[in-house]
Formats: structure tokens, C-alpha cells, sequence
């Protein structure tokens, strides 16, 4: 019986000499953490015994390909050519479904378009901005300026998606920054659509009847869900004509397009690069400065420790008494 009595007595004394508030909140705590470790103990022990199978988007998805671009690295410049043809294929491909609501017509110039240039393609471009009409007050459109940004093709999202079978075709303007692997994913995901039926993963496995795509809708390992409601939209060589000459096959095309967006969604990049370096240097001669400095007004400089402990010379006194005392010689 004194053995029952002994912990209660203990716990009772514990809260007692801790205080009650302080002592009832550490045992809250002790409890929750309690429940909390026994809780990760049952599912790393459900989870190693019965692990999670793999679903079909994972053993069947594909990663980006690899894509070589001259605005690559920490020196990167983009290809102004390069540029231009990826805008004009999603001026004549990409343009009827997808907007760039945060690209004006005017940031055209750093593509290597002149003014005139710039004010020619916002006039001529097939969907008109929204606006008013000044006498009525309706609405109504007109042509674009180089002020404007491009247009979407649809008034509002209803429209786009009862044009699209209930599809929201995304703005582009960045796509290359939404995406994992920016450009290097749109090119593979223009480059990759499939036959759902002959496809093969890497393991030579078939995709499962349950997965392959619905109606209004298209395989492509590269899209997240491997069914993406686009259909291809760049499916044959010379489906746009470049004005400079370049062959302009599926892949060039392809290649093209996902420079241009990577451009609208890093238009600033040169400049970053330049900045980059110019803070790089800037850091490296501050730093051979300040060591310079450093050896300029301290090398003479002794450096001073502060006697403690063992080293105070109040306690080497206090030793060399207690020693003479104890008949000690140091």
C-alpha cells in the first residue's frame, strides 16, 4: 500500500515546491508531446510496413527536357533574332487563346523593333482593346497603341471557357517563372504530346485504359496530370514563315516560343546579369580594401588579454600564500 501512496505523495509534492499554474501546464505539455510522439511513431510504423503506391501521373510523367538557350548562365544575353521569331509564332499560333497581360505593346523595343516597327504591329494586331464610345458611352474597341498592353482574346472567363470546352487557356505572361524548369517545361510540353495508346514509360509499362484522355482531351507526359485540354498547337514544319529565313520546323518553332516567354517573364534579365557582377567586383575590392586597412592600423598593434581565471594576479597572490602556508615551495 505504501508503494500506491508513494507517487501521488511525490507528484502531490512536486506541484507544491513548482506551484500549481507552472506545474499543471508542464503536465499539459509533457501530455501533448506525449500524444504527439506516440502519434509519429504509428504512422512511421503503418507507413514503413504499408508504403504508399505510386500513382499513375508519377510513374508515367516525364521531366522537362534539356533546352540550351544563349540566356543561360551568369553571362547570358538573349538572341534578339531569336526573340523576334518566337514572337511572331505566338503572334500567328499562340495569340487567339492565350493573353500577355503584363507585356505592352511597347516593350517590343528591347526585341529590336524600331518605333515605327512597334506602332505598326499594336495597329495591325487582330484583337482590339476594350474602350468606350465617347459619344454613347458603350462599349466598345479600338486599335491598339504601343501604351497598351496586348489584349486578351476573350472579354472575361466565361467566354474563354465556353470557347475552350469549360478550359481556362492560362496568360502567358509568366509561364516561364510559374512553371517548374521555365522554358526547358514549354518546349517539352509543345514538343510532347503522344499517343496515349503506343505511349511507353521508361519501365516499357502501357498507360492504363482509366488514364488515357476524355473527350476534348490530350495526352502529354510532360503536363502535370499527363491529360491537358489544349490540343498541339505547333503541329507541322513551316507553320509560320520567318521573315529572317531560319527553317522553321516543329522543334525551332518550339525552341522560339519559349525563349520569347521567357523573356516576358524575365525582361530585365541582361540587366540583373550586369548588376550582378558589377555588386561581385564591387564586394571583391571592398573586401581587399578593408584587409589592406585592417593590416595598415593594426599590424603594429599588440594585442592586449585581459588576465582572468588562474592568470589574475590576486589569484596567483592568493596561490603563492596558501602554498607558503602549506610549507610549499613553487
Amino acid at each position: 500500500m505504501g508503494y500506491l501512496l508513494a507517487l501521488p505523495t511525490a507528484v502531490f509534492g512536486f506541484f507544491v515546491r513548482l506551484g500549481w499554474v507552472r506545474g499543471i501546464g508542464m503536465l499539459v505539455g509533457a501530455g501533448f508531446a506525449g500524444v504527439l510522439t506516440i502519434s509519429l511513431l504509428v504512422n512511421l510504423v503503418g507507413w514503413t510496413q504499408s508504403p504508399p503506391e505510386p500513382s499513375v501521373e508519377h510513374e508515367f510523367h516525364r521531366e522537362a527536357k534539356a533546352l540550351k538557350l544563349q540566356s543561360d548562365g551568369p553571362f547570358g544575353t538573349f538572341d534578339r533574332q531569336q526573340l523576334q521569331r518566337g514572337f511572331q509564332v505566338y503572334k500567328e499560333v499562340c495569340a487567339g487563346c492565350h493573353s500577355l497581360n503584363l507585356v505592352s505593346f511597347r516593350d517590343l523595343h528591347q526585341l529590336g523593333y524600331n518605333e515605327a516597327e512597334v506602332k505598326a504591329i499594336a495597329n495591325q494586331w487582330a484583337i482590339e482593346v476594350p474602350s468606350v464610345n465617347p459619344d454613347t458611352g458603350e462599349a466598345a474597341t479600338r486599335k491598339a497603341i504601343p501604351s497598351d498592353r496586348f489584349p486578351s482574346p476573350y472579354a472575361n472567363e466565361t467566354a474563354a471557357r465556353a470557347a475552350n470546352n469549360n478550359a481556362l487557356p492560362p496568360d502567358l505572361s509568366l509561364m516561364a517563372k510559374a512553371r517548374e524548369g521555365g522554358a526547358a517545361y514549354i518546349y517539352s510540353l509543345l514538343t510532347g504530346y503522344a499517343n496515349a495508346a503506343t505511349y511507353r514509360n521508361e519501365k516499357g509499362e502501357a498507360l492504363p485504359a482509366a488514364n488515357r484522355p476524355g473527350t476534348g482531351l490530350h495526352f502529354n507526359p510532360y503536363f502535370a496530370n499527363l491529360n491537358i485540354a489544349m490540343p498541339p498547337p505547333i503541329t507541322a514544319d513551316g507553320q509560320v514563315t520567318y521573315a529572317d529565313g531560319t527553317p522553321s520546323t516543329v522543334d525551332q518553332m518550339s525552341k522560339d516560343v519559349s525563349a520569347f516567354l521567357l523573356w516576358t517573364a524575365e525582361p530585365n534579365l541582361q540587366g540583373r546579369h550586369k548588376s550582378g557582377w558589377a555588386v561581385l567586383v564591387f564586394l571583391i575590392i571592398a573586401t581587399v580594401f578593408g584587409y589592406l586597412s585592417y593590416r595598415n592600423i593594426w599590424a603594429e598593434a599588440k594585442r592586449q588579454v585581459a588576465p582572468k581565471g588562474v592568470l589574475d594576479p590576486a589569484n596567483v597572490e592568493k596561490r603563492r600564500r596558501a602554498s607558503r602556508k602549506a610549507g610549499v615551495t613553487e
